[in-house]
């Protein structure tokens, strides 16, 4: 953890200094079987990628809003944190038709076509797998982001000041998203169940860990898990934290 950092851009790169090799983001899909498992570096990676394709192919610059409809997914976390590295707003939830870019899940695609600006789809796949075939009026993330730079850096500063999250109607700048997540969150090994629609569970289950040199155990559909089988997970993730 360092003291100098300011947006959840910095605490990325200061996780990446730190120890690049550890679990940062571990994902369960409790309805398909899924388990992914990134290391800083790999989370890291898929943040420059993601990076570039927004500041680049998207033109997304800061001060813009880009609208996420998606669910606790580690794509939705490499996605908060991209839009953290441009300096570009992420509305989590938010209203399409406002938005100079939205993403979109494969649940939320009617509903996004109400932005006229950039539309990006995931298909959310295990190990980021594309659609089938790509939904009409949208750019298909698993297949425009593999080609896409390691490295980012972006055309302008990140204002720590300015604007950088929206969830549940509230409006966070990027040193406010810092200064909660150290406050609130833990460097324990956290298990969240909890949506990405609102601070609670966008701090445990992605702003907190990081912040704070901890790791999340991120679980979509932990409802269909049952006491014993979370209670297995806990063991064998060696969880400290359980959010749910």
């Amino acid at each position: 953890m360092n003291a100098t950092d300011r947006t959840p851009a910095d605490l990325l790169r200061s996780a990446l200094a730190a120890d690049p090799g550890r679990p940062l983001v571990t994902f369960y899909d409790d309805a398909t079987g899924e388990r992914v498992e990134l290391s800083v570096a790999t989370f890291a990676n898929w943040v420059a990628k993601t990076s570039n394709l927004l500041q680049g192919d998207l033109a997304a610059a800061p001060g813009d809003r880009v609208v996420l409809l998606l669910p606790a997914h580690w794509q939705t976390a490499v996605w908060l944190l991209a839009c953290a590295s441009v300096g570009v707003v992420a509305d989590v939830g938010g209203d399409p038709a406002s938005a100079d870019v939205v993403v979109s899940g494969p649940d939320s695609l009617e509903a996004a076509r109400a932005c006229s600006g950039e539309r990006i789809a995931l298909a959310l796949r295990p190990l980021g797998g594309r659609f089938p075939q790509p939904p009409d009026g949208f750019v298909d993330y698993a297949v425009e982001v593999p080609g896409q730079g390691d490295r980012f850096a972006p055309f302008a500063p990140v204002d720590p000041e300015e604007p950088a999250l929206v969830v549940a109607g509230r409006e966070f700048s990027g040193a406010e998203v810092v200064e909660r997540a150290r406050a609130e969150g833990t460097g324990d090994r956290v298990l969240s169940g909890l949506s990405y629609d609102t601070w609670d569970g966008l701090c445990a289950g992605l702003y907190g860990p990081l912040a704070n040199g901890g790791s999340v155990v991120l679980c979509r559909h932990l409802e269909r898990l049952g006491e014993e089988g979370l209670a297995k997970r806990v063991e064998d993730e060696r969880v400290g934290v359980v959010r749910r």
